[in-house]
Order: C-alpha cells, then sequence, then structure tokens
C-alpha cells in the first residue's frame, strides 16, 4: 500500500551456529589487518587516516584514504603469498566512502575489484573483475561474490573465476580506468570470506492471529487507525474514513473482515461516502517469514493490502508512532508491500518495496496472475532474511528484492517493520459498488529457532565473559594464562561476518574493544585456543 509519498536483555552464553563463513584476510587499518602490503598505482595512499566521515554504518577511528588526482589506470592493490582458493573462499567485502566533492569529471560511480596473477610480468591479461554501483557521501558495504556476481574476464577465453587457481592480487579502482579524472575516497575492513552458509530457517511461530474468536478484532494484537493524515484525506487520493466500526472490521466463522462500504460517514469533521478500516499490528518483528492466507474484495476502484512499514515510522495516529517510535519519515523507515490487488486489474496481485532510492511509482516490484484472487484463499508469503526479501503466493515466487548495494537508501530493511491490513477505495470506484470485503485466515510470523543450531567440527565451548550487554569494551575470561594471537570473528544476527579482531592475549583474559564501533543488536562472537572452539552471544547497546 504506497503512503504519500530499558528493556535490558540478558542474554546466557549458549552454543550457537558457526556458519561456514571462515575469515580469510582482513584488514580494519586500526593495526591488527593480516594486510600488509597495500600499493596504489599511480594513486596516492594512506592507511592510518583519521576516519573524516565517521558516521553512519562506520564509526571506526582510521581508514585507508584513497587519492586518485589523475592517474591514467589509477587504483590501489595488495597482494597474497597463496593463491585464492574460489572454489570455497569466493567473497570480498569493504566499506566505501566518497564525497561528492571528491570527485570531478562524468564517470559513473562505480567500483571495481579486480583479481590478478601477480606473480607474472603484465598481471591485467590475467584479470577478471566486477563492478558495482556506488552512492556517493555516504558509508556503505559493498560485496563481491566472484561465484554468484556478474563478472568481466579481460581474456574472453579464461575459465570462471571459481574455476581458477592462479589469483593473488587484488585490485581495487574507483570510477574506472582510461580516464583522467580525480577520485577521493576512503575505505575501510576489506575483508575476504567464504560465503557458503545456511540460509535462515524460519521454523519458529513467533506471532500469529488465527481469528478463531467471532465479533470484534482482537485488540492485544491489532489497532484501529482512524487519524485522517493533515489535509483532511488519506494518501494516493483515497476517499473513504478509515473507521473502528464493527461493520467494517470484524471476524466471523473464524475469518478476519475488513469490509469497504458505500455510505456517508463523519468523521474528525470530514465527510466521506465511503468506509473501511486499516489495521495496525501491535507486534513488530526484524526478518523471518510472514504467511498470509487471503481473499480480495471484489470491485473497481477497491485497493487491498497486505503490508509493512518500519516501526519507526512518523505517522500519527499509527500505533507505533502513539507509543513513542516516532523517528523517521516516509519512504526512509521503508515499507514492504507484500501484497497489493487493484479491483480494475481483478486477477494480478503485485509486490513491492518502497525505500529512499525509489519509492511512489517505485520501480522495485512483481506480480502474478491469480485467476480466483476474489473468490478462492490463497497463502500471500513474504521471506525477509538480511540481504533479500523474496515475495510469492501459494509458493510461487514472482519478486525478490536484493540491491548489489545495501545501505540507507536501498536497505532500510534491518529494523522492525509491523503489518497493516486495509481496504483503500479510490476515486474510480465503479458506481454500483455497495460493499466487498478482504478476507483474512489466519496471519503467521515465524522466525529462526533459537534451539536450530548446528555444531560444525565439534563442541562449541563457553567462555564467562562480561559485561552483557555490552556498550564498548568486552572482557573474556579464558581458561588459561596464554601468549598468542588470538583471532575474535564477531556475526550479526543473520550469521554474516561484521567484524574480525585479532587481539595479543598476555594473561588470562582478554578485552575486545570492536564491538563500540557496531550498531545495536545482538551477535555472536566466535574464536579458538589451544584447538577448541569457543561462542558467545552478546547484546550490544
Amino acid at each position: 500500500m504506497r503512503k504519500f509519498s530499558s528493556i535490558f536483555i540478558f542474554l546466557l552464553c549458549i552454543s550457537f551456529t558457526y556458519t561456514a563463513q571462515s575469515q580469510v584476510f582482513q584488514d580494519d587499518f586500526e593495526g591488527s589487518g593480516s594486510i600488509t602490503n597495500w600499493f596504489g598505482d599511480d594513486c596516492g595512499m594512506n592507511t592510518s587516516l583519521a576516519n573524516p566521515f565517521a558516521q553512519g554504518d562506520n564509526t571506526s577511528a582510521t581508514v585507508l584514504e584513497y587519492n586518485d588526482t589523475g592517474g591514467q589506470y589509477a587504483n590501489v592493490r595488495f597482494q597474497q603469498a597463496t593463491n585464492f582458493d574460489l572454489t570455497t573462499n569466493n567473497t570480498f567485502s569493504l566499506k566505501l566512502y566518497v564525497p561528492s566533492s571528491g570527485i570531478t569529471g562524468g564517470q559513473d560511480n562505480k567500483i571495481s575489484l579486480k583479481l590478478q596473477n601477480g606473480d607474472l610480468d603484465e598481471t591485467w591479461p590475467t584479470q577478471t573483475e566486477i563492478i558495482k554501483p556506488i552512492i556517493l557521501n555516504e558509508w556503505q558495504t559493498i560485496t563481491f561474490d566472484f561465484q554468484n556476481d556478474n563478472f568481466n574476464n579481460l581474456d574472453p577465453s579464461s575459465l570462471p573465476p571459481i574455476e581458477r587457481t592462479d589469483f593473488n592480487r587484488v585490485v581495487i579502482q574507483i570510477n574506472g580506468e582510461n580516464n583522467n579524472d580525480f577520485v577521493l575516497a576512503y575505505l575501510d575492513d576489506v575483508q575476504h570470506f567464504n560465503t557458503i552458509f545456511e540460509e535462515p530457517v524460519f521454523d519458529n511461530l513467533v506471532w500469529s492471529d488465527e481469528f478463531d474468536e467471532d465479533g470484534a478484532i482482537n485488540d492485544l494484537n491489532w489497532h484501529h487507525q482512524t487519524q485522517i493524515p493533515g489535509g483532511g484525506s488519506w494518501y494516493n487520493g483515497e476517499i473513504q474514513h478509515y473507521t473502528d466500526r464493527i461493520e467494517n472490521s470484524f471476524v466471523e466463522d473464524g475469518i478476519l473482515k475488513i469490509n469497504a462500504i458505500k455510505g456517508s460517514f463523519t468523521d474528525q469533521g470530514v465527510t466521506k461516502q465511503y468506509t473501511s478500516a486499516r489495521l495496525n499490528s501491535k507486534f513488530a518483528f526484524t526478518y523471518g517469514r510472514v504467511e498470509i492466507r487471503a481473499k480480495m474484495p471484489f470491485g473497481v476502484g477497491t485497493w487491498p493490502a497486505l503490508w509493512m512499514l518500519g516501526k519507526n515510522i512518523n505517522e500519527d495516529g499509527a500505533y507505533w508512532d502513539n507509543e513513542g517510535f516516532d523517528t523517521s519519515s516516509w519512504p526512509a523507515c521503508g515499507e514492504i508491500d507484500i501484497m497489493e490487488h487493484w479491483g480494475n486489474n481483478q486477477n494480478y496481485v503485485s509486490s513491492a518495496t518502497h525505500t529512499p532510492s525509489s519509492f511512489g511509482a517505485t520501480i522495485n516490484n512483481g506480480g502474478q496472475i491469480i485467476p480466483t484472487v476474489s473468490t478462492d484463499f490463497h497463502v500471500y508469503e513474504l521471506e525477509w532474511t538480511s540481504d533479500r526479501l523474496i515475495f510469492s503466493v501459494d509458493g510461487a515466487v514472482h519478486f525478490t528484492y536484493n540491491p548489489p548495494v545495501k545501505n540507507n537508501e536501498t536497505w532500510p530493511f534491518d529494523a522492525e517493520q509491523y503489518l497493516l491490513f486495509n481496504v483503500a477505495i479510490l476515486p474510480n470506484i465503479a458506481a454500483n459498488f455497495t460493499e466487498s470485503a478482504m478476507e483474512v485466515d489466519y496471519v503467521r510470523v515465524y522466525q529462526e529457532s533459537t534451539t536450530a543450531t548446528n555444531e560444525v567440527n565439534g563442541q562449541v565451548q563457553e567462555p564467562i565473559f562480561y559485561p552483557n550487554p555490552v556498550e564498548d569494551v568486552l572482557t573474556i575470561e579464558l581458561e588459561e594464562i596464554v601468549n598468542e594471537d588470538i583471532v575474535f570473528n564477531t556475526y550479526n544476527a543473520a550469521g554474516k561476518l561484521v567484524k574480525t579482531e585479532t587481539v595479543t592475549a598476555t594473561d588470562a583474559r582478554v578485552n575486545l574493544k570492536g564491538l563500540g564501533t557496531v550498531t545495536s543488536g545482538m551477535y555472536f562472537i566466535s574464536y579458538e585456543l589451544n584447538g577448541r572452539k569457543y561462542g558467545l552471544k552478546v547484546y550490544k547497546k
């Protein structure tokens, strides 16, 4: 449905899933990286620059400065002593900030990551590369997956990258080559890792409404949104009042009915000729699978929708706004349209996303024909992970949203969203329309089970650590006094590696400082010591 355009959490240490996502090398430019031979080709470079844009997705202290002052083939690069095994370790990632004031010329804003055989006198004939678009004036995380992304081989006869074993050099180039334009940019958190890991299994029912009790809707689950936005009208030219009257929303024979009705009704000093209902769920969540079994109304001019909005939306009269979570405007809050149906396109259902990068008449949409959309119930489903949204009807997928660059412009979908059900009336409503209802049999939200964890290569040990929740420094107690480097990998709740920190232990405890640079939420930290694996689960304030 397109719009107008302390609880203290105490988390016990538990065993958790080791994804098959292993760190190969990394550099966070804080002095603990494993890349030691950065080199600039006709490009100024500083690997220990104080972060000039410590904001957004990257508040770390130090970054690499990339300063192309007009070199025709300017780039930065590094080389490893052993060749890359892309059959298992196929993905590179980095954080990038390019200020608009730091570029000249009319080149497309893009970044290229190239792999070469650095042992040859002429390295470029061996090259393969992946090119990604970039956004100016903000930190963004960009990944280059040589197994799944589109790649370009300089020699078209070369094998696909994952079938080759001669690469040992990484070349990073911003805004292309064969030009003399200037580029000033900043890199951070360069990593090479394996992205072969199990997709999340959403098998744990965390919230539902089966609509088993006839009568008024369950007000423990739902809020009637009735307050008209400023200007006396709902968005998109809708002409109905949303009410909390039982004739507009009720449960009958185990079915929720949101009933659009023709008839004069006055509310908030405004008289309209149609009424309907708009329900907000009092449940919000991040990531999971949503299943809604529903049947659409009939009638040209009807516009039913099953959709979601960011819990942080600033919209007077919405449930979460009333609860004090109104910190973001639309579309920055993000909108996920699980299903929309227009009565003048009777058998077509659509799904879409609305973000700062595309909203209103968004280009991010897809749909399918359902011949019995208004006569039979169908299951409308959304699967929401940390990197994609998958939309389907009765198991048939019709749209996947997975932008190659994920940042605040393209991916506001890493925070809680809530459900909305409504039927709007548009000005082209058929003259003979009297009433019609969207019917919902059930809505169910599934997330990963906390017990659905697999251990790889043996038992994961549970160390002692504190404080939890942590604000900056996390202390981990070791089983014995050691004098060695220990690598700590930090994963977010979706299992993605977000931080690697190498600490030299000289005592029976270590202090991790890397959590001070990540956003609030749940994280998993793993490390190995004396042949044993350790895992801990923490909450970052």
